[in-house]
């Protein structure tokens, strides 16, 4: 299974011919490794609706007719914006398909979509192709990160958002990464602009001698094979 980094929190997760697309912000980030119309996902995941996340979901889902999973007040949007094939959990709810589940697990942050609508933030436990993958969303550092990540299977790899000011900052993250006990923990969320500039190899250099987890940092485009 392999995870691409396209910029910011976006990644695409891939096993043989699924593509797996979580938090598609690619038009207006300028680090993004690919433009909206070029991503061809079978399915799409979303944490929350802030633009930097929700960013081209419409239209991607549109033009590919990918299903999407988002939480229910997101999913109630997307369908009112004539997004066919929308699932529609709340905190806790599994959505299962023919490549694996994604459950949406708590996460501390605010969000509000483009339009408008509030809703509450999650983070996305993903099974897919026999690993699980935690993509925590944007959160500050809490204390339920531990309990979440040992519900149930061992997290292979968590993408971790990093980069501070909206989110919980690299060392917090250090904290965060020994409460997850990944595999391996892939950083996101940072250098995107100016306000969340961060040190991501010293990120890397906390994580690997204060804990078990190793830490690829991506750029933008890279694959990691998990």
């Amino acid at each position: 299974m392999d995870i691409r980094f396209l910029g910011h929190s976006c990644f695409e997760l891939i096993e043989g011919d699924t593509r797996v697309l979580i938090d598609p912000f690619l038009t207006g980030n300028p680090k993004a490794a690919a433009s909206a119309d070029e991503v061809e996902p079978t399915h799409i995941l979303l944490t929350h609706g802030h633009p930097d996340h929700y960013g081209d979901v419409e239209d991607v889902a549109k033009r590919t007719g990918a299903p999407v999973v988002a939480i229910a007040e997101i999913a109630n949007e997307l369908n009112d914006a004539g997004v066919e094939n929308v699932s529609d959990p709340n905190l806790g709810g599994t959505v299962k398909f023919d490549w694996g589940w994604v459950k949406l697990v708590p996460a501390w942050h605010t969000s509000t979509t483009p339009k408008g609508t509030p809703n509450v933030p999650a983070g996305l436990l993903i099974g897919i192709g026999g690993k699980t993958v935690y993509h925590l969303g944007d959160t500050a550092l809490f204390s339920d990160l531990k309990l979440i990540a040992h519900r149930g299977n061992p997290i292979d790899v968590a993408l971790m958002c990093i980069g501070g000011h909206y989110t919980m900052d690299r060392l917090d993250a250090v904290v965060a990464a020994e409460y997850v006990e990944a595999g391996t923990v892939i950083p996101c969320h940072y250098d995107t602009m100016p306000v969340i500039e961060t040190d991501a190899q010293a990120f890397k250099s906390d994580v690997e001698s204060q804990t078990s987890s190793k830490v690829e940092v991506l750029e933008p485009g890279a694959t990691f094979s998990a």
